[in-house]
């Protein structure tokens, strides 16, 4: 069959377009193949038949099984401190990076008008007790009339106490006052502590007796009026913000004069120990079954990059929660659930808290 030039030029543009597609196929396979390779030696996930073994860091040689994102944070974790109630700052008696001990004050409201109505409810204290004393007791509540008279000046001593050792710990702070003062003010401090527990357990076992008479207008005129003490007192108390545990001071947004009032979101001190540091991360639920308490594992920051900081597992999360380091806008029904985890890192970490790292766990020997 004799083929027309028109003939042949349809045949020559199949002939170009089939050889066209085979050369873009062998393109596409080619780049696949070359994606495929980088991934796997990115990954460093080694197979053999069927059996995945554990991942390892091109750079490092690093072997690891579960990674998460993690946050550094005090050994003792982060106390934030606020305050209880509305008032004006009248000092602030701390620093940043300050090392405090525990009970330390660190910030005192203005206490005028708290100190004014403890002042009145202790005169109106004292002048029920002299009414009830002009009169005779009644009978059968001597046990109880005797232990609440104990109870109320063993918490008297205790909030003398206290505000002996703010005074004392702030005094050796600015260097006016010794190690002994502190050491005689603690020991005032935990013996009037001891006495008042003794003094309420006794009060308590006189109020059990059965068949105990109930009291005449006198003693409860006092009883009530001793109450009103006590929350004078403890509204006095609330203008002492004292740091519940020892560390240092991390962060500190207050001053002398500002107007505080309670704000959980806001912390005016942040308190952590930092002779030791810790990461918390949060496990994807498929890398759970990987990680056990005692396992090895080390985290990475961007801030020291091709450094590996050493750490051990030490807590994992009883149950899944809501993730709150790697949590990005809304969540949505989708979103999964994640189990926190805790490593303690070893030696001198140049890390500091706040920081983003990853956590990665090696392979449990």
């Amino acid at each position: 069959m004799t083929m027309t030039p028109t003939h042949r030029r349809k045949v020559s543009a199949a002939a170009i377009g089939s050889d066209e597609m085979l050369r873009t196929i062998g393109i596409v396979a080619a780049l696949v193949a070359a994606a495929l390779l980088g991934y796997v030696l990115s990954e460093g996930t080694y197979f053999s038949g069927e059996t995945k073994t554990a991942k390892e860091t091109p750079k490092t040689g690093a072997q690891w099984v579960a990674a998460a994102p993690g946050r550094v944070e005090p050994g003792s974790g982060e106390v934030n401190i606020g305050v209880a109630i509305l008032g004006q700052v009248a000092d602030v008696t701390v620093k940043l990076n300050d090392d405090v001990e525990e009970g330390e004050l660190l910030i005192r409201l203005d206490d005028e008008e708290a100190r004014a109505r403890l002042a009145a409810a202790e005169a109106e204290a004292g002048l029920r007790k002299r009414q009830r004393d002009a009169e005779p007791s009644t009978s059968g509540r001597e046990d109880v009339t005797k232990g609440e008279d104990n109870v109320f000046s063993s918490e008297r001593e205790v909030i003398g106490a206290r505000f002996e050792l703010d005074a004392a710990l702030t005094g050796k702070r600015r260097g006016e006052a010794t190690e002994q003062q502190l050491a005689d003010a603690r020991r005032r401090l935990g013996k009037a502590q001891e006495r008042v527990e003794r003094e309420r357990l006794s009060y308590a076992q006189a109020q059990a007796k059965a068949s105990l008479p109930s009291p005449n207008q006198f003693e409860s005129a006092l009883t009530a009026a001793r109450a009103n003490v006590a929350l004078a007192a403890s509204q006095l108390d609330k203008t002492r913000i004292r740091t519940p545990r020892k560390g240092s001071v991390l962060q500190l947004s207050v001053k002398q004069g500002e107007i505080v009032s309670p704000s959980p979101e806001h912390p005016l001190v942040v308190v952590g120990d930092m002779d030791v540091l810790k990461v918390k991360a949060e496990v994807d639920d498929g890398d759970v079954a990987k990680i056990k308490v005692g396992q090895k594992a080390f985290v990475r920051s961007i801030n020291y990059p091709g450094k590996d900081f050493e750490g051990k597992v030490t807590a994992l999360a009883p149950t899944m929660a809501t993730p709150r380091i790697s949590a990005r806008g809304p969540r949505r029904p989708s979103d999964i659930e994640v189990l926190e985890m805790t490593i303690d890192l070893e030696g001198d970490v140049p890390l500091l808290p706040g920081m983003r790292v990853e956590a990665f766990v090696r392979p449990d020997r």
